[in-house]
């Protein structure tokens, strides 16, 4: 290597990284500012370029000029409709610092998309249309901006050309978004007139606007101060591997995301409270004296304690915060609205566990930040509440450290990100209920009445027969001394569940009850039967996972949906059917078939006695009463 080059490499080496995004709404020149900044720049290749000029024949949207959206639209599908769908991270630098820059869609449906984006910048450059001003999706983002963290912004108002220059329309903008913006907690805003296509402000200062006393939009970026500061924080590493290549090793591997550790550092596991010291730094490249934050090392221990993927090695004398339940702001990403009470898989660094909202305390209205009553939250919307986890995590509050203050929502069915949260603060009483111990427990309940306890879950359409079966398998039980209790779905509304609706939200939440109250009567050694409609397979499966091994058995009563409607005991399709019931299963609401049932009745063709007696030859074979 010549010593020019690696004068070259250190000092590039040495520049500051500034992360950033471009976001706004739809058709505002995000794109077309990215590849200004890089054509500008002299960042580009003669091919590229000429590959550029090509393209913008065939796809641009510049009447024959260079249309600089399409050094950043990748896709076919953003080239043929002239949008940005997918994030597009570019790389640039200029002599005083190194850009990553996300250029993020701009249509509502892939607000999720931007919220990617957002989550590892520093600075967001918000574009806005001179000719349409401050939009939803403008507030939307900037909202969104300051919730994931970042605090500095550039409103850059864009097409000023199309407004002659107007320096009216620029401090009209300006001053809107400045009101809007004042209390989202940014710590500079600043507000530039530029022209993306024809290159206004964006390198340096454009003689169309006399009246702008600012700087250029580069020199901002190349000026504005966002260190982070991370390596001053509390020492932080997530294990995502424990390194055991032999028997002589034994490793925790990892990226550090918060503060410094070097050999003999005190440690302490953040769950389990263990504590030891740092016997090594090991990396590819050989030992390390110090690491610090961005840093993929692993760490040696002097002490064999228990440790696995999940764990968050802390700063002895500065632990992470270790509870089940916290308060959080969630972003939903999904078509499929938010459930309160439904089990979705929370991600929160290394750990994935299963979690629900337990309570939707309000959403946010994006245009005036008003707090609003919600009981549910749909794509795009964002809220706060409270959250509770199946096991207790680790985490810092998100305001001090986004990678351990954030995480985000899968559902677990589809394995698809359904919403991105940020943590507020633990729950703290939660932290200090315990289970107790008890003497008597749920074996010798069981033992004493000859039996072993589980739940008969009866799933199926109004008007089904489950109840009438379930009755049937109660009375032949009761008759046989066994000790039981019959949940049953209109007599749980009566008391337990008076207060729920029929939405998908207050179903959610009537199944979730259930479950918890049919729980403690297998506690008590109680052979349970439920008998709900049940309509969503989220709920019914976590129901199951709420029992024990082999104490829920699914019986799925399949009557076809018209024998169900010519039942009608009730009169209840036919009141659907004529709107005056809502949301009811099977008419204006989903019913989910189980898909795997341990027992599966069919009552066409089969009588409820019939039924009853396989029910009741299932328990007798698989030993639950003898």
């Amino acid at each position: 290597m010549t010593p020019s080059l690696k004068t070259y490499l250190a000092a590039q080496e040495k520049k500051s990284l500034l992360r950033l995004l471009t976001c706004g709404s739809v058709d505002d020149g995000k794109s077309t500012l990215i590849g200004r900044l890089l054509y500008d720049s002299k960042l580009l290749f003669e091919d590229h370029l000429s590959a550029l000029k090509r393209d913008s024949k065939t796809h641009g949207t510049t009447g024959g000029d260079i249309d600089f959206a399409l050094l950043v639209d990748g896709l076919e599908a953003e080239r043929e409709q002239g949008i940005t769908i997918d994030v597009a991270y570019r790389f640039f630098a200029t002599d005083k610092r190194k850009f990553i820059v996300a250029d993020t869609p701009g249509h509502e449906q892939y607000t999720r998309n931007m919220a990617t984006g957002a989550s590892n910048s520093e600075l967001a450059i918000l574009l806005v249309d001179a000719r349409k001003g401050i939009l939803t999706q403008t507030r939307r983002h900037a909202y969104i901006a300051s919730l994931l963290g970042i605090r500095h912004v550039v409103l850059a108002v864009n097409k000023i050309d199309l407004m002659g220059y107007s320096q009216e329309i620029f401090e009209r903008i300006a001053a809107e978004f400045s009101q809007f913006a004042a209390h989202l907690g940014f710590l500079s805003r600043a507000a530039i007139p530029i022209s993306a296509r024809f290159g206004d402000n964006v390198i340096a200062k454009s003689s169309n606007t006399p009246w702008y006393g600012g700087p250029p939009l580069l020199t901002f970026l190349e000026t504005v101060d966002v260190e982070s500061g991370l390596a001053d924080k509390p020492f932080r590493l997530p294990v995502q591997w424990v390194n055991r290549p032999n028997l002589d090793f034994r490793g925790f591997s990892g990226t550090i995301v918060g503060g410094q550790v070097k050999p003999g550092d005190h440690i302490a596991v953040a769950k389990s409270g263990r504590t030891s010291t740092v016997q090594r730094i090991v990396t590819m490249d050989g030992d390390l004296a110090q690491t610090s934050a961005g840093e993929a090392v692993t760490l040696t221990l002097a002490d064999e304690i228990d440790i696995s993927r999940g764990d968050v090695l802390c700063a002895a004398d500065a632990r992470a915060e270790v509870s089940d339940q916290f308060a959080a702001h969630v972003l939903w990403t999904s078509e499929e609205a938010l459930l309160p009470g439904r089990q979705y898989l929370l991600k929160l660094s290394t750990s994935t566990v299963p979690a629900q909202i337990t309570e939707l305390k309000h959403k946010i209205d994006v245009n005036t930040l008003e707090k609003l009553a919600a009981k549910t939250l749909t794509l795009n919307e964002i809220g706060y509440g409270n959250i509770s986890l199946a096991e207790p995590l680790a985490f810092d509050p998100y305001s001090e450290s986004r990678d351990m203050g954030g995480f985000i929502l899968i559902d677990r069915f589809t394995n698809a990100t359904v919403g991105a949260g940020m943590i507020d603060f633990g729950l703290r009483r939660a932290t200090n209920v315990h289970w107790q111990a008890l003497d008597v427990n749920k074996s010798a309940r069981s033992a004493l009445k000859h039996q072993k306890p589980v739940v008969l879950w009866f799933t199926g359409l109004s008007g089904s027969g489950k109840s009438t079966i379930a009755n049937i398998v109660e009375r032949t039980l009761y008759a046989q001394s066994r000790h039981t209790y019959l949940l049953d779905g209109d007599n749980v509304r009566h008391g337990l569940n008076r207060d729920l609706g029929f939405t998908d939200a207050d179903r959610v939440e009537n199944i979730r009850r259930v479950a918890e109250t049919a729980k403690l009567f297998v506690d008590a050694g109680l052979i349970v039967l439920v008998s709900f409609i049940s309509p969503f397979r989220s709920e019914r499966r976590m129901a199951r996972e709420l029992m024990g091994e082999g104490e829920f058995v699914e019986v799925f009563v399949d009557t076809p949906i018209e024998v169900c409607m010519q039942r009608d005991p009730k009169g209840l399709y036919e009141k659907a059917k004529a709107g005056a019931i809502r949301n009811f299963t099977g008419i204006d609401s989903p019913y989910e078939r189980p898909e795997n049932p341990e027992i599966l009745v069919k009552t066409v063709g089969s009588d409820a006695d019939s039924e009853a007696e396989r029910i009741l030859k299932y328990l007798k074979e698989r030993g639950y009463v003898t």
